[in-house]
Order: C-alpha cells, then sequence, then structure tokens
C-alpha cells in the first residue's frame, strides 16, 4: 500500500485550521501529524512520495452537487460529457461531482438512472453520484423512490418550472415529498411559477421583446419567492422531509427559505457562482452576447448579491454548487437568436467554482473556514457523503488540493478544459489557484499538469441527508 504525505501546509476544514502533516495510505487519509514531531518524521522517512505544501493551504476536494453533464435541454445537448466535465472539475480543485440522472416522460426512473449510470460509468475523472429527476409522478415511480433509496440514489428533484417538459403540478408534488418523507429520501426542487412564466415569454415575443435580456425580466423574483414558499408549505403538509431548493438567486427567496428555518423546518438552500459574480447587466450585453449568460433562475439585479453573501454568512443558504450545464456560443446558444426563449438554459463553471470562492475569502466576504464548508463540507453533509468525502480526517478518502492562497490567474476560455467556447468570467482577474490534486489518494493534477485518467472515478452510492441524523 502506498505511502504520501503533505507536508508543511495549512489544513483548512469546515472545523478547523491548524498547520499539520497529513499521512495518507492507499486510498484514505490515516492520521493528521504534528509537524517535526517523530511520528511525523518517521512517516515522512518511510513515505513513498512527500508533497511540499510549504505556504500553501491544504484543503478537501470540492464537492459539485449539481452538475448536469450530456444533458439533453431545448433540442441539444449540455457540451460537456462525463470525461471532459469531470477533468475539468479536476482542474478546478473539484473532486466529487453529483449529477441528475433524468426519468424520460412513459419511462421508469431506473431505465433513466441505468440510462446515465452507462454515460458515466468509465468515463469520469472524479467520483460522481447521482440525483434522480422525476419527470412524471405516478403510482410507479413513488414505489420506485424507495428502491432508489436503498441503492444509494436518495435525492429527488422535481421542477416547477418547465411545462411540458420537467414540469410537476402541486399535487404531484406533494406525493412525491410524503414519498420521501417515509423512505428518507431529499426533495430537491427547481422553484419558479412555470405557469406563470410561460404566460409572460408569450407576452413578451408577442410584443416583439425577443433579446436575451429579456429572459431575466419574465422570470421574475416574485416568481421564485412565491414557488419557494409554496414549497415549503407542501413539504409541511407531506410530513417535513428534508427541502433543498436549488439555485436561489435573491434575496426574496432567501426570506422563504429563513422563516422556515427559523421554525425548525428541515429546509436548506443552494445558490451559484453565477449569482454571485454576475448579474443581469451580463444578459443585457450588447448583439446576442448576452445569450451566453441564460440560465435558470435568471441572473438578477447586481443588488441582489449582497442579500446572497448574507444567506451564506448565516447559513439561511448552505451550499454554492454550479448548476454546470454549458452550451456553446456557437451553435448552441445561437438556437435563440430572434426568440430569447429558445436559448438553451444554462452556464459552465464546474472548473471555476472554488477559485471564484476563495476570491471570496480576498474580498471579505466569507471566512477560509466558510469557503469549505460551504464547497466541500455542507454539500457532502446534506447528500450522505460526509466523513468520507468533503473533509479531511482519519478514515476519509484522501481527496486533497493543494491551493497556492497568492497565485494571480485570469479566467478565460483560452485556458480553461471545460468543453465550452466562451468562459461566463472572461478576463477577470482572481487571486488563488488549484496547484496539486489527489483523488483516493492518487495525484490527478501534479502541479498544474493533469496525471489522471477517465475511469478512474467510481459511482458513489450515498447516505440520506447527514443534517437530520
Amino acid at each position: 500500500m502506498s505511502r504520501t504525505v503533505i507536508r508543511g501546509g495549512l489544513v483548512i476544514t469546515a472545523a478547523d485550521e491548524v498547520e499539520t502533516d497529513v499521512l495518507i495510505e492507499g486510498e484514505k487519509v490515516v492520521a493528521l501529524l504534528a509537524p517535526g514531531s517523530d511520528a511525523a518524521e518517521a512517516c515522512q522517512a518511510g513515505a513513498d512520495r512527500i508533497i511540499d505544501a510549504a505556504g500553501k493551504y491544504v484543503i478537501p476536494g470540492g464537492v459539485d452537487a449539481h452538475t448536469h453533464m450530456e444533458l439533453p435541454f431545448g433540442g441539444t445537448f449540455a457540451s460537456d460529457t462525463f470525461e471532459s466535465g469531470t477533468i475539468a472539475a479536476a482542474w478546478g480543485g473539484t473532486t466529487t461531482i453529483v449529477d441528475f440522472a433524468v426519468q424520460s416522460r412513459g419511462a421508469a426512473l431506473r431505465e433513466g438512472l441505468d440510462a446515465w449510470l452507462a454515460k458515466a460509468e468509465g468515463n469520469c475523472a472524479v467520483d460522481y453520484g447521482f440525483h434522480m429527476i422525476v419527470s412524471e409522478v405516478t403510482d410507479g415511480s413513488l414505489k420506485e423512490m424507495d428502491l432508489l433509496v436503498d441503492e444509494g440514489v436518495t435525492s429527488f428533484k422535481l421542477f416547477m418550472a418547465y411545462p411540458g417538459v420537467f414540469y410537476s403540478d402541486d399535487g404531484q408534488i406533494l406525493r412525491a415529498m410524503q414519498r420521501a418523507a417515509g423512505n428518507g429520501g431529499t426533495i430537491m426542487m427547481h422553484a419558479e411559477n412555470g405557469i406563470a412564466i410561460d404566460v409572460l415569454v408569450e407576452q413578451a415575443l408577442a410584443a416583439g421583446r425577443t433579446a436575451p435580456r429579456h429572459h431575466g425580466e419574465v422570470r421574475h423574483v416574485l416568481l421564485e419567492a412565491e414557488a419557494t414558499h409554496r414549497a415549503v408549505q407542501l413539504a409541511r403538509v407531506a410530513g417535513s422531509p428534508p427541502l433543498y431548493v436549488v439555485h436561489v438567486s435573491a434575496g426574496e427567496a432567501i426570506a422563504e427559505l429563513a422563516q422556515a428555518r427559523d421554525a425548525g423546518l428541515p429546509v436548506f438552500g443552494e445558490t451559484c457562482p453565477q449569482y454571485l459574480f454576475l448579474s443581469i447587466d451580463n444578459l443585457a450585453e450588447p448583439g446576442f452576447e448576452g445569450a451566453k449568460y441564460v440560465c435558470s433562475t435568471p441572473l438578477r439585479p447586481r443588488e441582489q448579491q449582497a442579500a446572497l453573501w448574507r444567506g451564506l454568512r448565516t447559513d439561511d443558504l448552505q451550499v454554492v454548487s454550479t448548476d454546470h450545464c454549458p452550451f456553446c456560443f456557437t451553435g448552441q446558444k445561437e438556437l435563440g437568436r430572434g426568440d430569447f426563449s429558445k436559448i438553451p438554459n444554462g452556464l459552465p463553471g464546474v472548473e471555476n467554482r472554488m477559485d471564484l470562492l476563495h476570491q471570496a475569502v480576498v474580498d471579505g466576504h466569507i471566512s477560509r473556514r466558510r469557503w469549505i464548508d460551504i464547497a466541500c463540507a455542507a454539500p457532502a453533509r446534506m447528500f450522505g457523503l460526509y466523513g468520507r468525502k468533503g473533509t479531511i480526517a482519519p478514515g476519509a478518502d484522501a481527496d486533497i488540493v493543494v491551493y497556492d492562497p497568492a497565485a494571480r490567474q485570469t479566467l478565460s476560455a483560452d485556458t480553461h478544459h471545460m468543453n465550452v467556447d466562451y468562459s461566463a468570467y472572461e478576463g477577470r482577474e482572481i487571486t488563488g489557484r488549484v496547484e496539486t490534486v489527489l483523488s483516493r489518494g492518487q495525484i490527478i493534477l501534479d502541479q498544474r499538469r493533469f496525471t489522471g485518467r477517465p475511469g478512474h472515478g467510481r459511482f458513489l452510492p450515498r447516505g440520506t441527508c447527514q443534517y437530520l441524523s
């Protein structure tokens, strides 16, 4: 069994910051050792390799709990495959993704899960799990939810948006929530009032408002807040299964989450880097450039960012994931020229999340430990992976990033590794950069040189939400 020592760095977890050496045997962390101690010296003497982290941070590998590799949407497919997307994740210091398997209408949940397992198997450079998108709530799919929980697929996504595609009505949502309350599963909710949004889309197009910026206008912030409120109340009626509201973009929705949490309900919220660093101004960029920034929920006025940062500091938002769902500008986003409703919804970001959140530390929005909490520990807890992922502790998988907090970099499509022809953060200068990445004890990024391989990543059966255990 190989032995690796990471020495001389500042180990940062959600709970602590301490200068310590990390001893890895095989795929696992086995000890944290005081630098210079007899035990540390002995371990270094017997190590197969020593990684010098002097002047660097040693942090857990990131857990991105919301990605969409190869997702079919709007007549096309997300441009990152499981191979390209997980390689990009590794470059960005993310060592675990939880993607979404999709139930096709008229098909069983099992068929959708098997299809996505087949797409991922042998192709992922980092470890991966799946949530299940429930496109049709039927007696059959409700029974299957129980079976999937037993198999380690313990979270189910429902949509209040996209009528005719993924949309579920309140009765269907209630039935799925009741099932989750019984089997321990978590309900993930895309909270936007899709019925009302479709009316506003139709009215905007009829009035000639076809440019990308109108995507943000029709998906009104109050329709996100209303849907969030409704999701919380339905969950209460259903017996309060864990409710996780995805891609929260506005203070009005956070207020609904905060009220529920203050009442002691198991309600949780996620936001994404695009809402923290971009705004509706990007949707209004000249020509058709705004199409690059079309996603749902949409980008909001810049003033909303203060509420999001505050929500992350107060724990009314627990997780920052990416909702990584890239579509190339040329040939994909262009499908919506002349009709913003036909622009594929989604942004690239799996490679940028850890760095952007470190920039938030530099800018004073969050602390270093909060950075690790929202990017590593909290998503692992939320989706039944903590202890194995999201921390550096004896018994955990040796998913570890050596991070240079002083390095400067400029984000650009010219240098990123995502399979998409633009960067949502083109030209943004940030401080901090991933230097070396270990996945289950194997170096997959070595001093900014990719040494991993597709097929290294393993499927992760997950437990239920650990916030309730």
